[in-house]
């Protein structure tokens, strides 16, 4: 179809040479051609010198010319064992000049030598706007360390940089020895876990008891929802997964008992042991759903004590203070940027020029207000220390956190990473049957070029922000390492393109961050995924995501597909109803209704074929203990049967999503028979030798 439209032929050249794909095949399988206009505007969001299609042959030429003057590629990933060659592009006219290489380790050692570029093998030859160009190809040195190195190029008249990603081939792995081969832990959000101690939600001291009892059955982790910096002041609930930056937590979930100053600041005692606090914490936490504002107003008051004793006093907390905010620059960056919305009522893209650029100086902001933000940032990194403390480093155990795909367009992120975000898109998702016009998820997609020439910074420091605490990391929306469903500023996600990423740059970093801290890494891999996209995944370890609806044939001879090895499997997601809602629905048909109950049996999971939801589904966690898949999260509310989910997808104001408590309080549920005597059997079946269900036996034969 493309190659028929000759007036387009050379937008669609161009959308080429800059990763566009001007068309895609959709869920069913039919193909869908990008209108010309949309293919403008997203070139054009990602630097392309286009305004109408009058522009694009100059354009052509421009691009061609600038991918062929680029010496080096920005980024290079080297995997272990591999060889060492990159790729340099020069004239042909500079063939008989000399070279010199400085290559700089990230343990500050030194390489140099110097070489002639007839020496080097052309792998291709190519004349552009009549000049002629050849790609070299350069070796390096075997043997190079794992890390991140610096290579620079000097030529005549002219330096060329790359970072060299040296990487391990896979991400990190479970530790030889792990009983069964297979792990398990639990689920819930934190903001729905709740106790008799919390104030409006859970805190990172319910957290840490959670984990701590999830521990003692046998489980290796605790999964929750993101937990990072949000606005409180948005029409709707702070939504996780558009936070104000991923390079900081959400002091909504600090625990302010724990608090070192609480002991020397008399201010704060008083405020929390009045009449008229206490009464206002009992409101909050006797109430069915989360109360961000006022819960965030009663910290915050709280807090902001805390953080005037700690600046006033003459403890040595104030000097660890300072140390830690010397330490990390960002920090005190990101206090000041917080602080000056407040002041301003607005977020950046409403600022003034000089504050919008980056530039905010005394007098944008309330000094009180920049070390209140700075201390919650400070106390917070000390309570996810403390919560991962006992975790010693093993790939698997502690906490299960989630790296959302976007932040807020008017967050920190977007502010000072300007240059890692295409802020003239939006990211989304293409027409399917849960939504005939798509989806525009209303955050900038990160831009693929400018994150190469920041050689990542900004990827990586939201890696190490979660993976210092995490040890199993859940990466949302894991197609986007490959490629993001774009929607042009303007246009609606019908006129959506897809953009191609470097995956395997990506997973290089991926791969040296997750061995370094030894972490798992997990791919969210639903909906419309791309063929190349699991076979990478499986190639550099990232775990896939088993949902057990989402695997359901309806067949009784095999109504569950096999969950692999490679996979973290679980009943649901967030986004899914509960594993009640799912059976209910189920049962409206008979086939359904039959199908699972009925496998389950043949399978040695249930005695009897039952359409009894309870002993439906401890057949379902036994099926999926028993399997192959190295991970296994539980979501707690499956247990008790709970049939709301925690978000609707699409809804706003009509569904209270990312508020709604769990129906149990944890001294309750931590002490039910149906939750304990479950978890205790999934702890059973994961550790004994895998025993293979009969279809998966036949299967391998």
């Amino acid at each position: 179809m493309l190659m028929a439209d000759r007036e387009n032929r050379p937008l669609y050249r161009l959308a080429r040479l800059y990763g566009v794909e001007a068309a895609y095949y959709d869920n069913t399988g039919r193909l869908r051609v990008a209108a010309p206009d949309p293919l403008l505007a997203v070139l054009k969001a990602l630097g392309a010198p286009v305004q109408t299609a009058g522009d694009v042959p100059g354009a052509l030429r421009e691009r061609r010319q600038k991918l062929w003057r680029r010496c080096l590629e920005p980024v290079t990933v080297f995997w272990e064992g591999g060889a060492n060659h990159l790729g340099v592009r020069l004239p042909a006219a500079t063939a008989g000049d000399m070279a010199q290489c400085r290559l700089e380790l990230e343990n500050g050692e030194t390489q140099s030598w110097s070489f002639s570029l007839a020496a080097l093998p052309v792998l291709r030859a190519a004349r552009v706007e009549g000049v002629d160009y050849v790609l070299r190809q350069l070796t390096l040195p075997s043997g190079l360390p794992l890390g991140y190195h610096r290579l620079k190029l000097r030529l005549p008249g002219r330096t060329a940089h790359t970072l060299l990603v040296c990487a391990p081939r896979r991400a990190c792995t479970l530790p030889a020895g792990t009983p069964g081969g297979r792990i398990w832990g639990v689920f819930l959000p934190l903001y729905a876990l709740f106790s008799g101690r919390s104030w409006a939600a859970g805190d990172l001291t319910d957290l840490r008891n959670l984990l701590h009892w999830v521990e003692t059955l046998g489980g290796s982790f605790a999964g929750t929802l993101p937990l990072l910096a949000a606005f409180f002041d948005e029409p709707f609930a702070p939504g996780p997964y558009t936070p104000v930056s991923r390079l900081f937590w959400n002091e909504f979930y600090l625990d302010v008992t724990r608090a070192e100053e609480l002991k020397h600041c008399p201010e704060a005692q008083d405020l929390l042991y009045s009449a008229a606090f206490l009464q206002e914490l009992a409101d909050l936490r006797a109430a069915p759903l989360v109360d961000y504002r006022r819960g965030m107003a009663a910290k915050r008051k709280a807090l902001e004590l805390l953080a005037h004793c700690c600046f006033t006093g003459n403890s040595g907390r104030l000097a660890e203070l300072k140390r830690w905010a010397a330490e990390h620059p960002r920090a005190q960056d990101y206090a000041r940027f917080r602080a000056a919305g407040e002041r301003r009522r607005a977020g950046w893209p409403a600022w003034t020029e000089r504050a919008l650029n980056g530039d905010l100086r005394e007098g944008d902001y309330d000094p009180a207000a920049v070390r209140y933000h700075l201390y919650v940032q400070w106390l917070a990194e000390e309570q996810f220390r403390a919560l991962a403390a006992s975790r010693d480093r093993t790939p698997g155990r502690g906490l299960y956190l989630d790296l959302p795909l976007g932040v807020h367009p008017a967050g920190y992120d977007t502010w000072r990473e300007r240059a890692a975000f295409a802020l003239e898109a939006g990211t989304g998702a293409p027409p399917d049957p849960f939504f005939d016009e798509g989806q525009d998820w209303g955050f900038p997609p990160l831009h693929p070029e400018r994150i190469r020439e920041k050689e990542y910074r900004y990827f990586r420091a939201c890696l190490r922000h979660h993976l210092r605490y995490a040890g199993v990391l859940r990466l949302d929306h894991v197609m986007g390492l490959h490629r993001l469903f774009w929607v042009p500023r303007g246009c609606s996600p019908r006129e959506g393109v897809y953009v191609r990423y470097r995956p395997e740059e990506f997973y290089a970093v991926l791969a040296l961050e997750s061995q370094r801290h030894r972490a798992l890494i997990v791919g969210e891999d639903l909906g419309t995924v791309p063929a190349s996209v699991r076979p990478a995944m499986a190639r550099r370890r990232l775990h896939r995501m088993y949902v057990l609806p989402f695997e359901f044939t309806g067949d009784p001879d095999r109504a569950l597909r096999l969950p692999g090895a490679g996979t973290l499997a679980c009943l649901n997601t967030h986004d899914l109803p509960p594993f009640m809602a799912f059976w209910l629905e189920k049962e409206k048909n008979v086939r359904d209704r039959v199908a699972l109950p009925l496998y389950l049996h043949r399978q040695g999971c249930l005695e009897v074929p039952t359409n009894n939801a309870k002993t439906v589904l401890r057949g379902c966690l036994r099926y999926l203990a028993a399997s192959r898949a190295r991970l296994l999260s539980v979501n707690l509310e499956d247990l008790w049967l709970e049939t709301a989910p925690q978000n609707v997808p699409g809804t706003q104001e009509e569904y209270p999503n990312w508020r709604r408590k769990a129906r149990h309080p944890f001294e309750a549920f931590s002490r039910m028979p149906e939750v304990t005597e479950v978890l205790r059997e999934v702890d059973r079946l994961r550790k004994i030798s895998r025993r293979k269900p009969k279809d998966q036996a036949e299967e391998e034969k």
